[in-house]
């Protein structure tokens, strides 16, 4: 909700740490649950607050409304109280995502990811109406996901503060890259930010974010803890140095290739996952890639 105390200090709903996890697949591409089970267990293990299930690392444009309520119920049963699980429920369709997102509070999911529109490019009041419309329908928090690179367009910084008098919509995960835009939100609103770009993580902590929402945390959450952890006590030398530690990793991950795919490849060559099975259109990642990736992991110190 909106608020007029420009100091007042932003609880993180959802934690600090949160990792956009993965959808396994078996080698002949159906839904391997039990995969699913091990890699939330070993993020909760490696020091995750919450999951983030069903969301574009999660493959969700591949997987089916009953496979994705298979894979919230599997993973909360996977975790239990060791974390929070926010469930992916966005897609262009307003009525479709109320669907999906009463289906996540069904079965028992903590939070909602609910990402802009994409394709159709709704205006803002739109937009507005349509997080509005999700937010009503259910009792779980939400946390928006404003990534106009994929979906063609940005939630506005007015829309934003507007948005942010529903008492369900409280935390944005941030892969738009506008500093003095988030700056302006985080000043006007008590909306919890995450960054939802691994790149940026360090940037966006120091202008007041509460936590991070990583792809390249399947393969480096105790060292992002450590860099969170670092960032809220204001040790600015340290978080620094992790965060250069691991631009390898985070250019292998998220630049080489789509990110779901490479972080299959690193979670394999971890022992996590055995198999780095993709869904159409996307496909696995290539030896040369692998070994690419194998390097840079090590030299980010994340592989012996």
């Amino acid at each position: 909700m909106s608020s007029s105390a420009t100091s007042a200090v932003v609880e993180p709903p959802f934690g600090r740490l949160t990792t956009a996890m993965i959808t396994p697949f078996r080698p002949d591409g159906s839904l391997d649950l039990d995969a699913a089970q091990k890699v939330a267990g070993h993020l909760a293990d490696q020091g995750n607050d919450a999951l983030i299930v069903n969301g574009t690392t999660g493959e969700a444009p591949t997987t089916s409304d009953a496979e994705k309520d298979q894979l919230v119920r599997a993973v909360l049963e996977a975790v239990g109280d060791r974390a929070r699980v926010i469930a992916g429920v966005g897609t262009n369709d307003t009525a479709h995502t109320i669907e999906l997102a009463k289906a996540a509070e069904a079965a028992g999911a903590h939070g909602l990811l609910v990402v802009t529109p994409y394709y159709n490019k709704p205006p803002q009041e739109g937009l507005k109406a349509h997080f509005t419309a999700v937010a009503d329908a259910t009792g779980l928090p939400n946390l928006l996901y404003d990534i106009p690179g994929r979906s063609g367009v940005e939630i506005r910084t007015e829309t934003l503060i507007s948005l942010a008098d529903h008492p369900r919509i409280v935390a944005v995960k941030d892969a738009k890259g506008d500093v003095a835009a988030a700056t302006k939100v985080m000043a006007n609103t008590d909306l919890a930010y995450y960054c939802g770009a691994d790149e940026l993580n360090l940037a966006w902590l120091s202008i007041g974010a509460v936590g991070i929402a990583s792809v390249v945390a399947h393969a480096a959450s105790p060292a992002y803890r450590q860099l969170i952890d670092a960032a809220v006590a204001q040790d600015l030398v340290t978080a620094r140095e992790i965060d250069r530690r691991l631009i390898p990793a985070v250019e292998a991950i998220m630049t080489r290739t789509q990110g779901a795919i490479m972080v299959k490849a690193a979670l394999k060559l971890l022992g996590v996952i055995e198999h780095a099975t993709v869904r159409l259109p996307l496909v696995e990642a290539t030896t040369a890639q692998v070994d690419a990736l194998t390097t840079d992991l090590k030299t980010s110190g994340l592989v012996a």
